[in-house]
């Protein structure tokens, strides 16, 4: 029996791909796997959908297994095709009905453009270390971020100000959202498909990991210190250019008590009275910001003393 990618390659006419038109067509059920659904198909790809969440796919780097295009969404071919037609990342292009296509997308106003894609793999030696672009190792663990909005929205964030890495685990009974779910991708930008990112993990694994390979674990905390308790370190006063790895918890409960006190460090961003705390990913901006302020003038005196 033929592959779908066979099938889609052989239907091809010299104009294009054929134009899907069967609900129960195996690409179509794929992509309604990895968007409506929200998950992986069994090779695992993850679906992105919008012309510049598919672009970022492209420009990732990583595995494509297939682009769709609905009617509608022939408009964005032209800004894609630089990227599609790449003999080095030869894979099938699609088309179906703008109507099949709503059936299948997790948007409420789909573009018309989708896409499967199997998110970079990483391991925690490559997590923990740096690129050469980079000072040292700048990682954001979320434990217990829930709402995939707020996980993808501290990846872009964490991303945009030299984040080197990520992970994510489970903190307590909270689980984190996963960051390849098409919200969580939406929330990135695609910034997920360019960071590595190790997902799922065991935090208490990972912190015990962190610790041997002497990364300076910092736990982000709401709660006043008790009697005797170190205060928490506000962000300017972090040697942000060793490696750190930022810890941010559930959004409404934070980080368990023994893993704030497992940390090497708390961190809490001072605001003025009558103000509690920022929600995660304001928080994550703000303690980044200062991060990539300190990492950018020592890489710069680096240069200038050269």
């Amino acid at each position: 029996m033929a592959t779908p990618g066979k099938i889609a390659r052989n239907a091809r006419p010299a104009n294009g791909a054929a134009l899907l038109t069967s609900r129960d067509n195996r690409w179509l059920k794929e992509f309604r796997m990895a968007l409506r659904g929200g998950l992986p198909t069994e090779s695992g790809f993850v679906g992105v959908e919008g012309v510049r969440l598919v672009e970022e796919a492209l420009r990732s780097g990583c595995p494509i297994r297939a682009i769709l295009f609905g009617e509608s969404g022939e408009r964005h071919r032209e800004r894609l095709v630089p990227l599609i037609d790449r003999p080095e990342i030869a894979f099938p292009t699609l088309r179906t009905t703008d109507h099949l296509f709503e059936g299948l997308a997790d948007s409420e106003h789909p573009q018309g453009v989708a896409a499967l894609v199997k998110p970079r793999e990483t391991t925690f030696d490559n997590l923990v270390r740096a690129p050469l672009s980079a000072c040292a190792a700048l990682l954001v663990v979320l434990a217990g971020v829930q709402d995939p909005g707020n996980v993808g929205t501290i990846l872009r964030t964490a991303a945009a100000f030299g984040a080197t890495g990520a992970a994510t685990a489970a903190s307590g009974i909270s689980g984190t959202a996963n960051p390849f779910s098409p919200k969580a991708l939406r929330a990135s930008a695609g910034a997920a498909l360019h960071l590595p990112i190790l997902a799922g993990v065991s935090l208490s694994i990972l912190l015990a990991q962190l610790k041997v390979a002497g990364v300076r674990t910092l736990a982000s905390s709401v709660r006043e210190p008790r009697h005797g308790e170190q205060a928490p370190l506000a962000p300017w006063e972090v040697d942000w250019c060793q490696p750190v790895a930022l810890l941010v918890g559930n959004e409404g409960a934070g980080l368990p008590e023994e893993v704030e006190r497992g940390a090497d460090a708390r961190i809490r961003i001072p605001m003025a009275s009558g103000i509690e705390s920022l929600n995660a990913a304001a928080a994550a901006a703000v303690v980044f910001y200062e991060a990539a302020r300190q990492r950018t003038k020592q890489l710069n005196g680096r240069k200038d003393g050269n």
